[in-house]
């Protein structure tokens, strides 16, 4: 299995680093795709990947942390997509969640995410990238990113907690949908719903770690190993086995980041 979003430049696993891929590998996750949220975030993830085989590089910048870059980071992100490792652009896209309840700092931050946004699709398209994208209250104006850029950069939706009908509009235009420990929660039965409407091909597994740790190791920090946990929920609720639900949920990730095959 793959971990497609992992956040392990995080200060959090730097104490247990080894253990923590060691237990990746033993739970049968053999892969992980380590996510950027900023310039410097990016830089430590491609330091990681280059450290550890097992690992790949997304590069880019989290829409909350759109407002703190520098004007020169798409450049310098741009430039790290040259790197042999780096699979991806992410995580981009819009967060309106917390916005502040200033009108006009809200409206400023909200046109710098889709400044920053628009950029890293940009450098997307030009580096034949795939694109990790976030979005928190933002559907629609995340949809219409899609859309614009639909057959240029192709997507993948991660932590999806919509509905079938939002996730066969992803799909539609040729992107994917990613689900994470969400789908174990007792509150997690749209999640299960979704994926279990879903086709082969259409959807991977991630754990967004250290957040949104699965049954039973909710309210924990996450790591990649509870990918298998996410995938025996899925498996479960979609009648088919857990080695077939890994067999193809890899190869999409596979396909997706351009990995090489392992089987």
């Amino acid at each position: 299995m793959i971990d497609t979003h992992a956040h392990l430049d995080y200060s959090v696993y730097e104490e247990d680093f080894a253990d923590v891929l060691r237990r990746a590998e033993e739970a049968g996750v053999m892969r992980s795709v380590c996510i950027a949220t900023g310039l410097e975030s990016s830089r430590k993830v491609v330091a990681l990947a280059e450290q550890h085989p097992q690992l790949y590089a997304a590069v880019g910048v989290h829409p909350c942390n759109a407002h703190e870059e520098p004007e020169s980071a798409i450049g310098e992100i741009e430039a790290l997509c040259s790197h042999p490792k780096v699979v991806a652009i992410g995580e981009i896209g819009l967060d309106y969640y917390r916005l502040p309840e200033d009108r006009e700092e809200a409206e400023r931050m909200v046109a710098k995410q889709k400044q920053v946004f628009r950029a890293l699709m940009e450098v997307a398209e030009r580096a034949k990238k795939n694109v990790v994208v976030h979005q928190r209250s933002s559907w629609g104006e995340t949809l219409d990113f899609l859309r614009e850029y639909s057959g240029k950069v192709r997507c993948v939706l991660h932590c999806f907690g919509g509905t079938v009908a939002e996730a066969r509009e992803v799909l539609a235009m040729g992107h994917l949908v990613s689900f994470t420990g969400i789908a174990t929660f007792k509150n997690g039965g749209n999640v299960r719903a979704v994926a279990a409407g879903l086709q082969e091909g259409e959807f991977m597994l991630e754990t967004d770690c250290p957040y949104l740790a699965p049954e039973p190791y909710r309210g924990k920090r996450c790591e990649p190993a509870y990918v298998r946990e996410i995938a025996v929920a899925l498996a479960g609720v979609r009648g088919e086995t857990l080695e077939s639900l890994a067999a193809h949920t890899t190869r999409v990730a596979e396909e997706f980041f351009s990995l090489p095959s392992q089987g």
